[in-house]
């Protein structure tokens, strides 16, 4: 029976430290919870969003005093060219370069082509109207930012 005990009480011995051994570990490497991040909603998004289209916050500041001169734009002159900055500038494509989407601050392929008719006639461009950002259009972007410049 001595031998029973001492044999029962070594196996209970040895499952506790392994058990043991084996909690401490998870509870060593264990990450700590991680909050989820805030959810935004599309229109908070939008309204975070800045696109320079390529242009330095100069640049983009000479463009913000030109809609503000011409096309009712009411936000800070900061050269970043944010939701309400394009909303004034959808406002100017509707009426010139058939911008036909919503006038909602967003820079999609609707507005980018309404300005690459602009940015054609009027600045050098001279890539397709595909309604895509790339080089060429940041490129005559930044001539229309620069004749921009005298309204500031």
């Amino acid at each position: 029976m001595n031998t029973m005990t001492r044999t029962l009480v070594s196996l209970t011995a040895a499952a506790g430290v392994a058990a043991g051994g084996l909690a401490g570990a998870a509870t060593a490497t264990a990450q700590p919870a991680r909050s989820a991040p805030a959810a935004v909603s599309t229109r908070d998004a939008a309204a975070l969003a800045v696109n320079n289209l390529g242009l330095s916050t100069t640049q983009a500041r000479y463009v913000q005093c030109w809609i503000k001169a011409k096309w009712n734009y009411k936000g800070a002159l900061d050269g970043q060219l944010g939701t309400q900055s394009w909303k004034s500038l959808q406002r100017w494509l509707k009426t010139h370069w058939g911008y036909k989407d919503d006038i909602d601050g967003i820079v999609g392929k609707n507005t980018v082509s309404a300005l690459q008719r602009d940015l054609k006639k009027y600045h050098g461009y001279q890539g397709k109207i595909d309604g895509i950002a790339g080089a060429k259009t940041k490129a005559a972007f930044k001539d229309f930012a620069a004749d921009s410049k005298p309204y500031c």
